[in-house]
């Protein structure tokens, strides 16, 4: 629809507009909590309409809407220069242009999911898109595909036309901008043909810059190209990480007791990669002193951790703690730190306890299958010195004697994993055993003559379910691996290789509502790489099976389709 046809429309609606900027935006009162997301109703001018010369658009709502949240939620692609201007007749909304548009441009408006409605605050549940000319054809790309994050709604979807590789996300902002929905879906459309680069911005500060500090980002698999022959492609799915390149740094070290400095971090510590030597006591000349005897995390909060020392400290003296080569969970190492420690000479008198077990202690719920079972201790204690190392020391067997093999494996110096080396037996009493006098902390402290039992139950293997079925469409020379994850149980998740036949099986599945995933798992790491923004590593591609699959108990599900990158919209 050309432009020229809307002189009509125009003048029928003047008495309207002669209101527009002296009108409040009051809502109707009264009736029922409104749970109705807004939507837009009509737009001017219409989509697709080419010849467009005015310097406005308006937006029609089904309802009244927050006009602040409006305004943010406008993205106009390609971007316009200066401020956009706004007025407001009851549930329309007039938007001016600051600038003139450019001229044989097609122009995209987007109104993210941002816009809440006035009486309730419910948000858009997706993106609405329309698009104008200002020349005789409107662009046809298009751009289709899903965000997986626990609130994927309000992500920004910044599209990049590339020449080259310099495109640095937080440097460029985008020629083009959409938002996910409430369920992760996003469409970027009426693009320009070329070739794109598309990155998912959890964009804190709505400056459309991507912040590495504050927002997360997800990577796309490949860049796409569109061309006439072929404008548009569908499967672009993103998996939202926090990018992190720097090491942990030591930002305090307070002694609790005479054996004990607490020590916080810029990050989660990794204390299973933590060893004594990453760490130095110094005196005041910066002379080493000592390495502590041991690293643990224990009961302390989340950028918290613990070493125990046999120094001895005098209040008098200053002493320093030196730190390097701290390892995160991202895999980054830190430089040398070094932090004065506030000292203490209180003694240590505390005995140390188990205070967490997995599963927990009791449990009748105990797989038969190799179990594992992680012991965690408030205090930390030497595995692996005395007449005897713990593992000598612990008795595993069921109730009438049987002795279990097991493995021993240190997790810190405060916690550790046994796990079954031969499998139990369905429906039977077992016992870990060992005198608590064996676990016993650097000042001496330990209970006398006291068994600790750690006793758990097995369950029959009849309670399992399972999922088998196919594949379409996976590309069976990326190494396809599939992920069924457990959606309430984080830790519970099976992983699994699509079979040259395209078909799968996962057996031994604890029932619960799960989600499938396959990834083209190309490095064989058992995850999905996120990639990385710049230099620009891409992600590894995969799909999410749009649906829970439910598996209930002593039922395995068969015959289960997987279509990969299925289109459902």
């Amino acid at each position: 629809m050309r432009a020229s046809e809307y002189l009509k429309r125009g003048l029928l609606l003047i008495p309207a507009l002669l209101s527009f900027h002296c009108a409040n935006q009051l809502p109707p009162g009264g009736g029922e909590a409104d749970l109705i997301p807004p939507k837009i109703v009509s737009t001017y001018p219409e989509n697709r309409t080419t010849g467009f010369g005015d310097n406005y658009f308006e937006i029609e709502f089904s309802e009244y809407v927050d006009k602040r949240t409006f305004k943010d939620a406008i993205f106009i692609s390609p971007p316009v220069d200066g401020n956009l201007e706004v007025s407001w007749t009851n549930r329309y909304a007039r938007v001016f242009f600051p600038s003139e548009l450019r001229p044989d441009m097609t122009y995209s408006i987007s109104i993210g999911t941002d816009v809440v409605d006035y009486n309730n605050r419910n948000r858009m549940d997706s993106a609405f898109t329309f698009a104008f000319s200002t020349g005789e054809k409107i662009d046809n790309g298009k751009i289709e595909g899903f965000v997986s994050d626990e609130k994927p709604s309000g992500i920004m979807l910044f599209a990049y036309r590339i020449e080259g590789d310099t495109i640095d996300p937080s440097i460029h902002k985008p020629d083009y901008i959409s938002q996910a929905g409430t369920n992760g879906y996003f469409k970027l459309d009426y693009l320009a043909y070329g070739k794109y680069r598309i990155f998912a911005v959890k964009d804190e500060f709505r400056d459309r810059v991507f912040q590495p500090e504050q927002d997360l980002i997800g990577m796309p698999h490949t860049d796409i190209p569109l061309s006439e022959e072929d404008s548009a492609f569908y499967g672009l799915n993103y998996v939202m990480q926090k990018i992190d390149t720097t090491g942990p740094k030591l930002f305090s070290a307070v002694m609790t007791d005479r054996q004990h400095i607490l020590l916080i971090l810029s990050e989660e510590a990794d204390t299973s990669a933590y060893k004594r030597e990453n760490f130095s006591i110094t005196d005041s000349a910066y002379r080493k002193i000592a390495n502590p005897l041991f690293v643990f995390k224990g009961r302390t909060k989340e950028k918290e951790l613990v070493l125990v020392t046999d120094t001895l400290f005098r209040e008098e003296e200053s002493y320093y703690l030196l730190s390097e080569n701290l390892r995160d969970r991202k895999g980054n190492l830190s430089g040398t730190d070094t932090v004065a420690i506030t000292v203490s000479i209180k003694p240590d008198t505390l005995k140390p306890v188990i205070y967490s077990t997995e599963p927990n202690i009791y449990s009748d719920k105990i797989d038969f299958a190799y179990p594992e079972f992680i012991f965690r201790l408030d205090d930390a204690t030497d595995m692996f010195g005395g007449a005897k190392p713990l593992a000598e020391r612990i008795s595993f067997g069921d109730t009438v004697g049987n002795r279990i093999k097991f493995d021993f494996r240190r997790l810190d110096d405060g916690s550790y994993m046994i796990k079954a080396a031969e499998e139990l037996k369905p429906e039977t009493y077992y016992e870990i055993k060992f005198m608590k006098e064996d676990i016993k902390d650097a000042a001496g402290n330990s209970y006398r003559d006291s068994l600790y039992n750690y006793a758990f139950k097995t369950i029959t293997g009849l309670e399992f379910t399972g999922l088998s079925g196919t594949v379409k469409y996976a590309d069976t020379s990326k190494n396809p691996l599939l992920i069924l994850r457990n959606k309430d149980e984080k830790k519970l998740v099976y992983r699994q290789k699509l079979k040259s036949d395209a078909t799968f099986e996962f057996e031994r599945i604890v029932p619960g509502t799960y989600f499938l995933t396959l990834v083209h798992d190309e490095n064989g790491n058992g995850e999905i790489d996120a990639g990385f923004p710049y230099p620009f590593v891409p992600a590894e591609s995969f799909s999410t099976f749009r649906e829970e699959i439910k598996l209930p108990a002593r039922w395995s599900v068969t015959n289960f389709n997987f279509i990969y990158n299925e289109r459902i919209f």
